[in-house]
């Protein structure tokens, strides 16, 4: 049981578990979740880690079939310029692996941005906490427990 799952039973949130195979050679983690889920790609999620300057870092979740805008996620938290995390900070951070990065149950809990059309669906695929493990669930939850905010952050 990860922390992300963990989070959503205290809370009492409705979610269901997706497991699958993860192979050792794939670093593609959201498109290997997609195609070994079956999933639409627009319901499926990753969870990014960008620094903010002055030194900060921030969480984005955006949809496994778009790009992260860096000038978007610095305009949401009015700096100059954002840039993605290095992993190895990242994953100290958070506590979870690349890769298997959730939103939810972190180590440390950062600032977080959703994108707006994780809104679009009734219900959307994260990382549960490792890689080969995801949570279907409601946008409406991760923002709710992590206060997180709806913001278009992906191209």
């Amino acid at each position: 049981m990860t922390p992300a799952i963990r989070l959503l039973k205290k809370n009492k949130c409705d979610f269901k578990i997706h497991k699958y195979e993860h192979d050792p050679a794939c670093t593609d983690f959201g498109e290997e979740a997609v195609s070994k889920l079956n999933l639409d790609k627009n319901r499926v999620f990753k969870t990014l880690l960008v620094e903010l300057t002055p030194k900060e870092l921030v969480v984005c979740v955006i949809p496994v079939s778009k790009q992260l805008s860096l000038k978007d996620v610095a305009n949401a938290f009015k700096v100059k310029k954002a840039q993605m995390a290095n992993k190895d900070e990242a994953q100290k951070v958070t506590g979870y692996l690349l890769g298997g990065i959730s939103p939810l149950g972190q180590k440390k809990r950062l600032k977080t941005l959703v994108d707006e059309s994780a809104f679009n669906y009734e219900t959307i695929f994260v990382s549960g906490g490792k890689r080969g493990l995801d949570i279907e669930l409601k946008a409406t939850d991760i923002v709710s427990l992590v206060t997180a905010q709806k913001f278009p952050i992906s191209t």
